[in-house]
């Protein structure tokens, strides 16, 4: 921070000088932008806190009551400073008002200071981690006036999949949320099933995902959230058949089919899948690693500042508040790079029986590290050989989806 320099008096100011230099002063308190003063903060006590969690909070200035919530999950070696300096959330808080609360994990808890998104006593609703999140909200709800039909969650990597968790366990809180770089619910329940998920595919129908989210909240009334899911290509941390098959179980509990409705180009290798009527988004980014995607910048869709897992491409913050309607509805100004018009993806279909190393050698899959991938979805359908088969079904040029027992 630059000083401000000393004032210097080399003559003594007449009886008009000193009444200008009193008017000028004047003006410029009353045209100067007020000073912004909102930081984040750590709130030392915010009800139960089984999970042993930290919780820091940010309230724009003049922040009024009835506002929305999003709650910000870092990743594994982060915390809730770092994360709210670079991710970009601060700007779209400031700018269509809402607060933002962030809870902090530690080596304590993890050793590599991750969110538990494996441990079943940490993901399950009412215990550990998943119920100090959940207080979390419920103060912001109290202290802060935030409407609490308008919260939100967002992760990275472990908190991606935290994000997973608390959707799955408090459908009657979130409204909508994403997962970045993360993990399906209930993908693992031991540190040796999450290597395995985040490595390698797991061999689950859509059914079967969306069974696990039901079985989460088994008292809870029938709606779930909205999801985005924003995966790099190039993902080698959290691979990116996580990626479909967190889209295989949200659009499962939907109700809405694993084909896309539309599809749309984005800036910075971007390519979006819309499924249903908005219910649920793939963001797939091509070239990009294990990250959370920001974009620094001044234009409207521009957020973020690179640092370790936040990887210059496109900034998620921006797509994702605009997804849970925080803009308001706002006219807002031109995205920096204009993108096309969705186009709506054909619904004719062919299904094609066969085993995994039959599909990949027709052009219909292809394999990855000894497991096989439905070309254009990309859905995980286990390993590659001529043991394993599998239903696809076509849905447009060049794209299959897994159709196990629907053709």
């Amino acid at each position: 921070m630059i000083s401000p320099l000393p004032l210097r008096r080399s003559w003594p100011l007449t009886a008009l000088g000193a009444l200008l230099a009193l008017a000028g002063l004047l003006v410029a308190t009353l045209t100067a932008p007020p000073a912004r003063a909102a930081s984040l903060v750590q709130v030392s006590s915010f009800g139960a806190n089984p999970g042993g969690l930290a919780m820091y909070a940010y309230r724009p200035d003049g922040l009024a009551s009835g506002r929305p919530l999003v709650v910000l999950l870092h990743g594994c070696t982060q915390n809730a400073n770092g994360y709210f300096t670079a991710s970009g959330w601060r700007k779209y808080a400031d700018q269509w008002g809402f607060a933002l609360v962030l809870p902090q994990t530690s080596s304590a808890n993890n050793a590599s200071s991750c969110f538990n998104w494996f441990e079943t006593g940490d993901t399950t609703r009412g215990q550990g981690e998943a119920a100090s999140i959940r207080a979390m909200v419920a103060y912001a709800v109290a202290n802060y006036g935030t409407d609490p039909a308008r919260v939100y969650v967002s992760g990275l990597s472990a908190g991606g999949a935290m994000s997973a968790v608390m959707l799955a366990t408090y459908p009657d809180v979130f409204a909508a949320g994403s997962v970045a770089a993360g993990l399906a619910y209930r993908c693992a329940s031991s540190l040796t099933q999450a290597s395995s998920c985040q490595y390698g595919a797991t061999s689950r129908t859509p059914q079967q995902w969306g069974d696990l989210v039901r079985g989460a909240c088994s008292g809870c009334p029938g709606r779930y959230p909205r999801v985005a899911v924003w995966q790099g290509l190039s993902d080698y941390t959290v691979v990116p058949a996580n990626a479909t098959q967190l889209r295989d179980q949200w659009t499962n509990v939907r109700g809405v089919p694993q084909t896309p409705t539309a599809t749309q180009s984005l800036p910075g290798g971007t390519s979006l899948q819309v499924y249903g009527a908005d219910d649920v988004r793939l963001y797939q980014i091509t070239g990009m690693g294990h990250g959370l995607p920001i974009d620094p910048g001044g234009a409207a869709d521009q957020c973020g500042a690179t640092a370790a897992y936040f990887l210059d491409t496109i900034c998620s913050a921006y797509h994702d508040a605009r997804f849970f309607g925080l803009d308001g509805g706002a006219t807002t100004p031109p995205p920096s790079t204009p993108t096309p018009t969705p186009t709506v993806t054909p619904t004719s279909a062919t299904c094609v029986y066969a085993s995994n190393y039959a599909h990949t050698t027709a052009g219909r899959a292809h394999q990855s590290g000894g497991y096989t991938y439905a070309n254009g979805s990309n859905d995980a359908m286990g390993l590659w050989n001529t043991f394993t088969s599998h239903t696809l079904k076509q849905t447009g040029p060049g794209y299959w989806v897994l159709a196990d027992g629907q053709c």
